[in-house]
Order: structure tokens, then C-alpha cells, then sequence
């Protein structure tokens, strides 16, 4: 089964969320770990809706494990961890990143759902990069 389009919409509605998450956290307390803690979540979540519309070949040399389900699942349960914070908002964003992360990481040891497109074509498999 192909679910290339169903995993681009939750893809997106993860960096989306991403976003809001980081938008808030910097309305958190107004300190600085706060601020950076937000640019950083901000920053992953505008990186992860856009690896839907284009992947830069940097992204596929150095952050190889947004190509599978497991990397990026690891991805999302760190991002919910980090968002899982004082104030419904981000334990919401949290909440919902991270369950997302935890069905990719499950995802990957099911044989009959196989990788979305962009993260098949990115993929060139261990130790295939060029010299």
C-alpha cells in the first residue's frame, strides 16, 4: 500500500505543530532557556514541514535518519519530550509529537507499510555517499 500522501499530511501537521509549540514556549516565562529552547523547536518544525516540498542534499548527507521511520520517529518523541512543559499548549504539542514519533518508531517493523516516496528517493542506504 502506498501512503506517500497520508504521511506527507501527518509530516506536515507534525511541523505545524512543531511551530505553534516552539511560538509558545517563547511566551513560557521569558528567560532565556525558554527563548532557546523555542528557536530550537521553531526551527526543527519549519525544517520538517519544509523536507516535504524539497530535500536539500545536505539534509540527506548529515541527517540521514529523517529517512526512516525510526530516525524520524526518534526525532519526533525528542521534540514532544522537549515540548512537554508547563502550560496546555505545549503539553498538547508535546503530547501529540511525540505519539506520532512513538507510531513511526512502531511503523518501521511493519512489513506491509512501506516508506513514503520522499524518504525512499533520499535513501541511499549505509555507507552510500560519495567521496
Amino acid at each position: 500500500m502506498d501512503f506517500s500522501d497520508s504521511f506527507r499530511i501527518v509530516n506536515l501537521a507534525v511541523g505545524v505543530i512543531m511551530v505553534l509549540g516552539g511560538i509558545s514556549q517563547f511566551f513560557a516565562n521569558f528567560g532565556f532557556q525558554s527563548i532557546i529552547v523555542g528557536a530550537y523547536v521553531l526551527l526543527f518544525g519549519l525544517a520538517t514541514a519544509l523536507l516535504e516540498f524539497q530535500i536539500p542534499p545536505q539534509v540527506a548527507r548529515y541527517a540521514s535518519f529523517m529517512f526512516s521511520f525510526v530516525g524520524r520517529g526518534l526525532f519526533y518523541v525528542f521534540i514532544g519530550s522537549i515540548l512537554l512543559n508547563d502550560g496546555w499548549l505545549r503539553i498538547v504539542a508535546g503530547a501529540v509529537v511525540g505519539l506520532v514519533g512513538v507510531a513511526y518508531v512502531v511503523l518501521e517493523f511493519v512489513p506491509s507499510v512501506e516508506p513514503p516516496a520522499n524518504m525512499r528517493e533520499a535513501d541511499q542506504g549505509w555507507g552510500a555517499e560519495q567521496v
